[in-house]
């Protein structure tokens, strides 16, 4: 029984086709992710500019998710400039959930688990530096 080559050929097209539309959705979460959080860190820079302050006493600084949110809410620029920083850390890091989404459209198992494990060490990274405050 042979393979009909026209079939190949149009499953090859749309495999093809699907993998620029990932590539390109991955291009879009880089740029977009760098364009956001630039955007924040410029809003945080000019409430710096406006109240000549970062919004905290000289020498304290927030450190916590709960102490940043509530900056974020006080309009504090401090807080508002690390909501940009952690939009940029988190930029590459929903670039390789999408790359594991890409790697499990193209059947490729191997690259499914080494980008997995990636991901895994990235959160327990985050964990690390939530909890020890490194």
């Amino acid at each position: 029984m042979k393979k009909n080559p026209e079939k190949q050929t149009v499953n090859q097209n749309n495999s093809q086709s699907s993998m620029n539309r990932i590539e390109y959705t991955i291009g879009n979460i880089l740029r977009w992710g760098v364009i956001v959080s630039a955007i924040i860190m410029i809003i945080g820079l000019f409430l710096y500019i406006i109240k000549d302050s970062f919004g905290y006493p000289k020498g304290y600084y927030a450190k916590s998710f709960s102490q940043i949110i509530t900056g974020i809410i006080e309009m504090k620029p401090y807080s508002i400039m690390m909501l940009g920083i952690f939009a940029l850390i988190l930029t590459p890091v929903l670039r390789v959930i999408v790359s594991i989404y890409s790697f499990y459209k193209e059947h490729d198992h191997l690259y499914v688990i080494i980008t997995s494990v990636v991901l895994i060490i990235l959160i327990f990274s985050f964990g690390l530096g939530l909890f020890l405050h490194l």
